[in-house]
This record gives C-alpha cells, structure tokens and sequence, in this order.
C-alpha cells in the first residue's frame, strides 16, 4: 500500500471516529438538557405605588428586551400576602451565568429598551425606584437542569406559587440536600401531585449554602393536599429517615413564600 493509499485510509478511520463520537454526543446532548442558571432578585418598595411603577417598568421595558437578548422565561411575582412596604420577586432565566452577570449592560445597549423605560431610567435621587434590592445566583439542579413554565402560565389561568429555600449549616450538608433531590425527590414529588418550576443551587447569595426551589399549585387548597399526600407516602417516609438525609442532618432552615404572578409574568 502506497503512503496515499494510508494516508486516505487513516482519513477515513479519524473521519469516522469522529462521526460515531459526534452521534454519541449528540445522543447524550438530547438525553441531558443543557443546564439552566437563575437570577432571583427581591425588591423591596417603600409603598405600593412605587411596586406597581416598577412592576410596570419590568412589563413593559425589561422583560421585552430581555426575550429578544435570548433571555427567559422571566417571571414576575408579587407576594401573596402583602404588608405596608411590598416587594417584588423577579426570577431571570439564561444559559450561562455570564448572560445573567451581563443583562444589565446588554440592557443599556438595547436602544428599543432605553426608550420604552427612558421615563423609570431617569427617575431621580429624590424618587429612587426602590429602598433596595438582594440577589441570588443560582444553577440549575442536575435532576431539573431546566425551568419548567407551569401550564397554568401558558394558559393565562390563575395560579399559586411556593418559593421555598433550604439552608445548611455546611457545604457538605447542602450538597447531600441536593443530592437527595436529584436522586428520588424531584421524581417523588411529580408523582405526588407537587409540580416544580425550577430547582437551583445558590452560587452567589445571603445566608449559604442554600438552595431554592418553586412549586406550582391551583390554589391553597391544592398546595394543602398535595404536600399532605407527599409527606404521607411511604417512600417519603422511608427516604426522610435514611441515615445522612434527615432534615436534622443536613438542613437548618426552611423558609417560604406564597407568590402570586403579576401581569407580565412568563411563569
């Protein structure tokens, strides 16, 4: 054989290496989605005029701009129950954690956007746009590497939202929580009637380690039944007390609250 004749078939070889490997990618690519990362920002306003302005200036400003930067799906919250000074929960959805560090100068850039917010842009010193806001960032879990927009939300129904957070008092305690999420909860809690949003692992936030999830519900009194039937369920039962995955073991903290989406919500 003549060194083109091995020239052309170690061509052929590498070539078809590469097309069976390309295939295997390609087939692990469509079995694990790409991961998702989430900015949750809460705004807290001195009084409800001032939510509704920049309830408004994410309607109709931000979240436009924001879907044609390739960002989304956005969700718009307001609390469930509100007290005298109101916040507003603002959930970014991106591809990649520079995305999220960089929306605010994609934002500026954006001409349409400028124009559309130009009157909240410009507020002054002595009319700021909120007291102050607190930012988490966060990735998504490996078992639900991406948001999940609730039938409800596509729809235009009516609906309830949980925003829970689990604190740790470790690093190793929050990433066996987690863990414990992506090898048996999440699928538990879809088979009991507790449909999720998104799960995320904070990377940049107060009070970590910590992770955040969100749960979709009718109402309360779907919330209600379906966390009964969850917390019931044997498998639950058997899981909670297996030795490294006790609450008391890797959890020291729950908080929660109850959202509901404002108009312009993607979620």
């Amino acid at each position: 054989m003549d060194r083109r004749s091995v020239l052309l078939s170690t061509l052929a070889v590498a070539a078809l290496t590469a097309s069976i490997t390309g295939m295997a990618e390609a087939r692990e690519n469509r079995r694990t989605p790409p991961q998702q990362y989430y900015e949750l920002r809460v705004y807290t306003l001195p009084d409800p005029a001032k939510r509704d302005r920049l309830e408004a200036f994410w309607r109709d400003a931000a979240i436009p701009a924001l879907r044609r930067l390739n960002y989304g799906p956005v969700g718009l919250f307001r609390e469930r129950e509100e007290s005298d000074a109101p916040k507003l929960y603002v959930l970014l959805t991106a591809s990649s954690p520079e995305m999220l560090l960089n929306a605010d100068r994609r934002l500026e850039a954006d001409a349409q956007f400028r124009k559309s917010g130009a009157e909240f842009l410009r507020l002054p010193p002595n009319d700021p746009p909120y007291a102050r806001y607190e930012s988490s960032l966060m990735a998504a879990f490996s078992g639900m590497p991406r948001l999940e927009v609730p039938a409800a939300a596509k729809a235009d129904r009516p609906r309830l939202l949980e925003l829970r957070t689990y604190e740790s008092h470790s690093e190793r305690a929050h990433l066996k929580k987690v863990e414990m999420f992506d090898t048996g909860e999440i699928d538990l809690f879809r088979r009991t009637g507790l449909t999720p949003v998104f799960f995320g692992r904070t990377l940049i936030g107060p009070r970590m380690p910590n992770l955040t999830y969100m749960l979709v519900f009718d109402d309360m009194a779907d919330h209600d039944r379906s966390w009964k039937t969850f917390v019931n369920h044997p498998e639950w039962k058997k899981m909670s007390a297996t030795p490294g995955y006790t609450d008391k073991e890797i959890v020291s903290g729950i908080r929660r609250v109850f959202l509901v989406p404002a108009p312009g919500s993607q979620i």
